[in-house]
């Protein structure tokens, strides 16, 4: 009879971002130990809150399947004699298989029959086998910073003070971290007292609910967000969704109350971000917004705990953010009464990186390199000089009291601050684009100015860096060098913008000229070209081009960025015409021949059959069509003149031999279709495609 198996593992508090990922490495695992060990079930489920991670297996089988090996043996002819007598090798076989020879069965393996032994091997009880993999299950969870407590050597996200582990109503004894498993829980830490007994595992969860513990956590998701919600309404406010500080809440409670509290109506004269942050980032309190989108003096949290002594609980929340908008109102005003201009010396005390200066060099050479930029998209004289201002303008918020106090507000205090000083509407908002995009699936620069100046900003960080030596490895990164590349990759592409990546390389390169560098250019070059090679491959991966589309489409070049995906968009659609395969196969033949050749100009005097003589004259039409569709980068164009290809291309190789004995003649064949191969991958590497 199936049986459900609870396994808990009783902590301190684990760190929120810590809980969903070690939940799907105890999915995972389990789910693999249970497949090797061949024990079926009906379902499995992972629960978490900060003191606890739990495992529940529904139905799981009470004994392994049974498992039947197969062992080759010798083959027949040496197995018996002529009389059918067994040989040594056969009765040595059957001995080390432990059967008798006459259990052995005889199997055609085509050339010849071989003796095999069906070894049965009963399965285990799970009660054996659970008590092997429990501890493995524990044992193997990954934390990003875990910690070791009292004099064990023994490490875990936090200490671990309980461990559950029932199959049915029996415990599975093991012990881990010199805990020994049992069948006693605990409660909410301040609503429940003392051990809880836990009689089988089916009747865990009913006894977490009366000992205040929601275990599921999507449950508690659902309840905090109809109770935020639910407030909200009370006041005819809304709370936009938020699902990062959602889910972050989510995991650092067990029994969740939401309340409403309210500040003093003058905070609201500061920007909202000034007063959305210190709730969000510090207290991780929802900020409610009327229906016209505009702040209001309320705020909702939510405790760990029932709705007794609430107004005590909100009181309490209300003074220590009235204690923080105050701070920011006074770091407000403070940081008014300076322009924000005058900051920017103040740079030069700043550094950014001991071997690349200050945060005022690289406001320099951001400025330089943005202006280069401009230059090369042909930018109008007015956004060139608001480019160069928001350069000029762009770190001087990082000396601010607001930012020292509050570091998230970087680039959105700026913009507050330049538009305070009057500068203009597109500087100020180019002082906050040019952090964007600053995570994964965040805004990309609105702007020709933020664009332009994200750019310069990350062009920077990432040339410098790979220039003294500094790329990332593995999973480090301490610069955040690959989501610049992608913050990068991303605004060319969304913003169609024509610029060269080994120009933008080598034009960030330049402006160190005055700083001692690891690498030469070259060297440089060489190493972001790969980096971004990869985060491009990623990115179009993601977008739906298929590997070898994408293969193709880079092995022809990707220098700027948006013209590849329009090549990309090209051959994605070329590639459902019906005669794609067939000009596929065309392009083979002539790309495997055209590597015994190193090209040269066509003798067009050494070309003898009308196949290659209308093959050559097809491959001088489509170079120049092709160069004027090219010109105007119209790919789908490009690829429509190479079907016209299919053709010449099919009779050239049905009426003429390549490999002839006359040298010269065998050359000049083998240079056209060079040639044609070259000219056809310009767009796309079509040996690259898999049919």
């Amino acid at each position: 009879m199936a049986k459900d198996f609870l396994l808990e593992i009783g902590t301190e508090e684990i760190p929120a971002r810590f809980i969903n990922p070690a939940l799907k490495q105890v999915k995972d695992m389990a789910a693999e130990f249970f497949a090797d060990q061949r024990l079926e079930y009906k379902d499995m489920k992972t629960y978490g809150t900060p003191r606890r991670l739990v495992l529940h297996v529904k139905e799981l089988d009470e004994k392994q399947k049974e498992l039947a090996k197969e062992a080759k043996g010798p083959a027949l002819k040496v197995a018996f004699d002529a009389d059918g007598n067994p040989t040594k090798a056969a009765e040595g076989f059957a001995r080390s298989q432990g059967v008798s020879v006459e259990d052995l069965v005889v199997k055609d393996l085509g050339k010849a029959e071989y003796l095999y032994a069906i070894v049965k091997e009963e399965g285990h009880s799970t009660e054996k086998v659970l008590t092997e993999i429990a501890p493995q299950l524990i044992n193997g969870l990954r934390f990003p910073k875990p910690m070791r407590w009292g004099d064990l050597d023994y490490r875990f996200a936090r200490p671990i003070h309980w461990i559950i582990a029932l199959f049915g109503e029996d415990i599975i004894p093991f012990t881990v971290a010199d805990l020994a498993s049992n069948r006693f829980t605990f409660g909410h830490r301040f609503l429940s007292e003392g051990a809880l007994k836990v009689n089988d595992a089916i009747h865990y969860f009913e006894l977490m609910k009366k000992a205040y513990v929601m275990v599921d956590g999507e449950e508690r998701r659902r309840v905090i967000w109809e109770q935020v919600q639910q407030l909200a309404e009370s006041v005819n406010g809304k709370v936009q969704s938020d699902q990062d500080l959602l889910d972050e809440i989510t995991n650092i409670l067990e029994y969740p109350t939401a309340l409403m509290g309210s500040f003093a109506e003058h905070y609201l004269n500061m920007p909202d971000e000034v007063i959305i942050t210190p709730m969000r980032e510090h207290q991780r309190y929802f900020p409610v917004m009327d229906t016209n989108g505009k702040l209001m003096p309320n705020f909702i949290t939510v405790r760990n705990g029932t709705e007794k002594h609430l107004d005590i609980v909100t009181a309490g929340n209300e003074k220590v953010l009235a204690a923080r908008l105050a701070d920011a109102e006074f770091f407000y005003k403070e940081d008014l009464k300076q322009p924000l201009v005058d900051r920017v010396k103040e740079l030069k005390k700043v550094v950014w990186l001991e071997e690349l200066g200050t945060v005022y060099e690289k406001v320099q050479r951001i400025s330089k390199l943005a202006n280069s930029l401009s230059e090369r998209l042909g930018v109008d004289e007015n956004a060139k000089e608001q480019i160069e201002r928001a350069a000029y303008l762009a770190k001087a918020d990082l000396v601010t009291n607001m930012v020292y106090e509050f570091p998230e507000l970087q680039g959105i205090i700026g913009r507050e601050y330049a538009l305070k000083n009057g500068e203009d509407k597109e500087v100020a908002e180019a002082v906050f684009e040019h952090y964007l995009p600053r995570y994964a699936g965040d805004d990309l620069p609105g702007s020709i100015q933020g664009q332009l100046l994200s750019l310069a900003e990350k062009l920077d960080s990432i040339v410098g860096c790979f220039a003294i030596g500094i790329q990332p490895t593995g999973s480090q990164d301490p610069y955040a060098l690959r989501r610049q590349a992608l913050g990068i990759t991303y605004i060319l592409l969304d913003a169609d913008l024509n610029l060269s990546l080994n120009e933008m390389i080598s034009l960030a390169y330049s402006e160190y000229h005055n700083k001692e560098l690891k690498l030469s250019l070259d060297q440089v070059l060489s190493e972001i070209q790969d980096f971004f090679k990869q985060r491009v491959k990623g990115i179009f991966s993601d977008r739906g081009f298929s590997y070898d589309t994408v293969d193709s489409v880079l092995e022809a070049g990707f220098d700027v960025m948006a013209d590849a995906w329009k090549r990309g968009q090209a051959l994605s659609e070329f590639r459902r015409q019906p005669a794609f395969d067939d000009l596929l196969t065309a392009f083979n033949r002539v790309n495997n021949l055209a590597k015994k050749s190193q090209g040269g100009v066509v003798n067009e005097e050494l070309l003898q059959e009308d196949a290659e003589k209308d093959l050559h004259q097809a491959y001088l039409d489509f170079n120049e069509k092709s160069a004027s569709h090219l010109e105007k980068k119209d790919y789908v164009a490009v690829f429509n003149e190479i079907a016209q290809l299919l053709d010449p291309i099919n009779k050239f190789f049905d009426q003429t031999m390549v490999m002839v004995n006359d040298e010269r003649v065998r050359d000049n064949r083998l240079a056209l279709l060079f040639n044609l191969a070259e000219k056809m991958k310009v767009s796309a590497d079509f040996s690259k495609v898999v049919a």
